[in-house]
């Protein structure tokens, strides 16, 4: 059985990186083209779903939220203000540099923590290992998919092998 760490630490690490990847196609494809950065970076699927900034936003939250409450530690607090790719992807860095400061230890016993969630209306108590799997990885994962979907449908080359990242 996998510990809270390895189904934390690196998995986000994986997705977060797979967001940095999706911001160097997405500038590249706005330079190739002659398009406005902005456009990608307010694009969205749906009039009443985030943008493309809302979701990296999400991602990068919920890895520095849930790498909290499972551990105690502090989480860095950035705000939700970045308007370019480049401000993103600097988002994507700091979250990938707050999770490798992370070790081991904190995680010790994260797997039986209690985790209390208030979001508005929604209320839910997890254990940590529930929270991870029931909570945590499908919220992050919601986020690098639409995130995946606006690309996609601005018509940046993203695919599924994108999406899943590098094998190694």
């Amino acid at each position: 059985m996998p510990t809270i760490h390895e189904l934390t630490i690196p998995v986000l690490t994986h997705g977060l990186g797979v967001l940095s990847g999706y911001l160097d196609k997405a500038e590249a494809h706005a330079a190739a083209r002659g398009l406005d950065p902005a456009e990608l970076v307010g694009a969205r699927l749906a009039p009443d779903m985030l943008p493309l900034s809302g979701q990296i936003q999400r991602a990068s939250d919920t890895a520095k939220a849930s790498v909290a409450r499972l551990t105690g530690l502090a989480a860095p607090s950035f705000p939700d203000s970045e308007t370019t790719l480049a401000e993103l992807k600097e988002r994507v860095a700091r979250t990938l540099a707050f999770l490798g400061g992370v070790g081991r230890e904190p995680f010790d016993g994260a797997e039986a923590r209690s985790i209390e969630l208030r979001f508005g209306k929604f209320q839910a108590s997890y254990s940590g290992a529930d929270y991870v799997t029931r909570f945590m990885l499908p919220n992050f994962f919601f986020h690098v998919t639409t995130a995946h979907g606006i690309l996609r449908h601005q018509g940046v080359e993203v695919g599924k092998l994108d999406y899943l990242g590098r094998f190694d």
